[in-house]
């Protein structure tokens, strides 16, 4: 078991009492697996995401990498936003290497790491570009590469090709598929799109809202990873089950 987490609850005061967000949620992520977690507003998607990167505190329960209890932010989970947080000041090398130079990695060895996983996302002849002369999609990439450069054991994806058009998106699908193939590290992304969860994860958790449960946890087996598999029936029966369960979901939701 690489990643962990344990029996996690998270509650948020407000004004007219507790908010419980997240309800004794319980995952095992193996290395190498990309996972989905998919949910409508209100499952506690985003609040998931920032307990695995360290980002804020469970009020019980636990998340550990290869064992080791997460207590923060660390170089061993990679971060990639919707909103591609790039430094508008800095061009594309640039932008790469700023995780490292933060974890003081010398200029030359930042610099060849930095231009290695350019390479690897297809931008190295952008490398002198600030970020206002790319695409959707080439800026994204930027911050894939950002996230990798660290060579995180896990990178953790918020919605990241939420913001794009569709052929940009199913660009960017092949692109991540690709890249997880190649590299072998392991994913954890969070979306709200169906046919994106399906078409790129191995294992999707389908959370229900209010509060944020595990409801249902899916193992995807397509006979192939391209985008016409998206017309085979297989595709199809695992996108219409896992949308009526969300929408079941949600209409309790709005019962509760």
């Amino acid at each position: 078991m690489f990643l962990q987490v344990n029996k996690l609850n998270k509650h948020f005061p407000t004004q007219s009492g507790t908010l419980v967000v997240l309800k004794d949620i319980n995952m095992v992520i193996e290395q190498g697996e990309f996972i989905c977690a998919v949910g409508a507003s209100g499952s506690g998607k985003s609040t998931l995401l920032r307990q695995i990167a360290g980002l804020d505190s469970p009020t019980s329960g636990e998340v550990r990498i290869d064992g080791k209890h997460i207590t923060g932010p660390g170089p061993d989970r990679g971060m990639v936003f919707q909103d591609y947080t790039l430094y508008p000041w800095m061009n594309v090398q640039e932008n790469t290497e700023f995780g490292l130079k933060l974890q003081g990695v010398p200029k030359k060895e930042r610099r060849e790491q930095a231009s290695y996983f350019l390479s690897i996302v297809g931008l190295s002849r952008f490398s002198g570009l600030l970020p206002k002369e790319l695409s959707g999609g080439m800026k994204q990439r930027v911050a894939i590469a950002r996230a990798l450069a660290s060579e995180p054991k896990v990178l953790l994806m918020d919605e990241p090709f939420g913001a794009l058009d569709i052929h940009t998106k199913e660009s960017m699908h092949e692109f991540i598929l690709d890249l997880w193939q190649r590299t072998n590290i392991t994913i954890f992304m969070i979306t709200h799109d169906v046919e994106e969860a399906v078409f790129l994860s191995n294992r999707i958790y389908a959370l229900g809202a209010c509060p944020g449960t595990i409801r249902k946890v899916m193992t995807i087996n397509l006979p192939e990873r391209s985008l016409m598999i998206k017309r085979h029936s297989t595709f199809h029966d695992y996108r219409d089950e896992l949308m009526d369960l969300l929408r079941q979901h949600g209409k309790e939701a709005v019962a509760a």
